[in-house]
């Protein structure tokens, strides 16, 4: 720990669920962190992260607007380290051009424009996802590699609607070319559906796919995931920052499962709980998975 004392690096979107098991695992490393946050006077955004062990001496929070060009020069001036996990993940959308994506892509490159100003900026590391990977129409039999090249396909998924996907397919794309053209080291992570302990106070989305299975839900998706604890995921987060030798992109699964399986599970843990029998006979195109989960 004491390693790490006076090395500053910079979160944002602080208050998130992976964010803030991030925050919470560099203050226990030493690190003085700045994370931003939209809000830094609202007590759901900001009490959980106040109270973390180190909290009072070594966090300094922030507010910062994604689509604010600038807004986040200051809190990247003089941190050796940015983890920039700030972008909106939910489905319910009216407006997914505003909602989603220009919060995502954008404030991706207006987070990078602030990281190229800076002259202590050792490495990014970007919270991408398995969405900005999977859906591009190529098959994934057992014999089929998956690499660092697979990118999701944009425009097949507009079509599909699947908006959260495609914002974090542009945002990734976005960003690898931009650390290209302005010689930044990046590395990004890309977590399949993250559960785990919330340290927030508010309900995240991956979190509800679980919840809903609880709360009446007459069916299960006839659906396979794969599913990732979100310390393991703040955990990889910050080797790929630590280790020198951590490059390109990591897609992190703890297993693939059935919805079958996640719900044998709650009933063994939960006998009270009155949980769904059966899924529908039709298996899901892949398009359809992440639809799915938020019905």
């Amino acid at each position: 720990m004491s390693s790490n004392a006076g090395k500053l690096v910079c979160v944002t979107g602080a208050s998130g669920y992976i964010a803030s098991w991030i925050v919470r695992f560099l203050l226990h490393r030493g690190y003085t962190v700045k994370a931003t946050v939209r809000d830094p006077n609202d007590p759901k955004k900001i009490d959980h992260l106040l109270k973390l062990d180190g909290a009072k001496d070594r966090l300094k929070l922030f507010k910062a607007n994604l689509l604010e060009e600038g807004s986040f020069d200051s809190v990247v001036e003089g941190c050796q380290g940015v983890f920039h996990t700030a972008s909106p993940f939910y489905h319910d959308v009216k407006d997914p051009q505003a909602e989603l994506i220009d919060p995502a892509l954008k404030g991706t490159l207006n987070v990078l424009n602030s990281c190229a100003k800076s002259t202590s900026l050792k490495r990014v590391v970007l919270t991408s996802s398995i969405a900005a990977v999977a859906y591009n129409g190529k098959p994934r039999t057992p014999d089929v590699l998956v690499d660092e090249t697979w990118f999701t396909d944009a425009d097949f998924c507009k079509k599909s609607n699947l908006w959260y996907v495609v914002s974090k397919t542009l945002a990734e794309e976005a960003a690898w070319k931009f650390v290209k053209e302005n010689n930044i080291d990046l590395v990004t992570i890309n977590p399949a559906m993250v559960i785990g302990p919330l340290l927030q106070p508010v309900l995240n989305t991956s979190a509800a796919a679980i919840l809903n299975l609880i709360n009446g839900a007459q069916t299960f998706p006839n659906a396979s995931f794969g599913w990732v604890n979100v310390k393991d995921v703040a955990n990889a987060h910050i080797q790929a920052y630590e280790n020198a030798s951590a490059s390109g992109r990591h897609c992190l699964v703890d297993r693939v499962v059935h919805y079958s399986e996640i719900v044998k599970i709650l009933r063994e843990q939960y006998p009270s709980l009155q949980l769904p029998e059966k899924f529908p006979k039709k298996r899901p195109r892949a398009w359809e998975l992440h639809l799915l989960l938020w019905k």
